[in-house]
């Protein structure tokens, strides 16, 4: 179905392989169309419970946008900014997004990553926006994914430079939550999705939910989110199944209802 993905069904989770390994997968027109066709499938289709993102081969995760095409960007571009509104699509996405990150993460390709709920990283990924060596600034919301993810500091740090942090350093940051050998990324990446795929799913978009909009909201308004949310969950028969479930000393059946 697509030129520059190769998407796979893995149990329930889909992996989403970005398939320009001669140019670094660089996110060009076509890939991001792809991007967004494979995420608005993925939101749609109930088999789907969980998306992985990587990259082909062993160089890059994905190294941002095509520099060829920055020749022709104008502020409509910027403007209509498909790229920035593709990512909050993933971000948006109603199932669980990991991105499994293997090599350079660079421009673009660290803001797709960034817009995933989960970042586990091999320990040759390296992670840039380098975008003020172009005279330009991340603008596919690298600017404020960053900076929420590691603090304002650590995130003008990174922009101002433009320097290229290693796998250890974004562990230690925050902006990924683990790293793994090389051999074993994409393995961990779907044992993470199994692992969320067994809780239940109603509880699982919730959460999702929650944590992302109360980040943008005051504690208090965050905790009022919290509790309805919650109060959504009491009432679901997935509870009475997990309940149930753990008490009964056996898996539970959940329905996502």
């Amino acid at each position: 179905m697509y030129e520059n993905l190769i998407v796979k069904d893995c149990d329930g989770v889909a992996v989403v392989m970005m398939n320009r390994p001669d140019v670094r997968n660089a996110i060009n027109s076509k890939m991001q169309a792809e991007l967004h066709s494979v995420v608005t499938l993925a939101g749609e289709d109930d088999r789907v419970r969980a998306v992985v993102f990587t990259g082909a081969g062993d160089r890059a995760f994905a190294a941002g946008a095509d520099i060829e095409s920055l020749r022709d960007y104008t502020s409509e571009t910027a403007i209509q900014s498909r790229m920035q509104r593709l990512f909050d699509d993933i971000e948006a996405l109603n199932k669980p997004t990991i991105a499994a990150i293997n090599g350079h993460a660079l421009g673009g390709g660290c803001e797709l990553a960034m817009a995933c709920d989960i970042r586990i990283a091999s320990q040759t990924a390296r992670f840039g926006l380098p975008e003020t060596n172009l005279a330009i600034l991340p603008g596919a919301g690298g600017t404020q994914r960053l900076a929420r993810l590691i603090g304002p500091g650590r995130a003008l740090d990174m922009i101002l430079t433009g320097r290229i942090m290693s796998a250890g350093e974004a562990l230690e940051t925050g902006l990924v939550s683990r790293v793994v050998p090389n051999a074993d990324l994409l393995v961990a990446a779907k044992e993470t999705a199994a692992t969320i795929m067994a809780k239940g799913p109603l509880a699982i978009r919730l959460a999702k939910l929650v944590v992302r909009a109360g980040v943008d909201v005051d504690s208090r308004s965050g905790l009022m989110m919290e509790r309805l949310a919650q109060a959504l969950l009491y009432n679901s028969d997935d509870k009475r199944e997990g309940v149930e479930a753990f008490l009964a000393k056996r898996p539970p059946s959940f329905t996502g209802k």
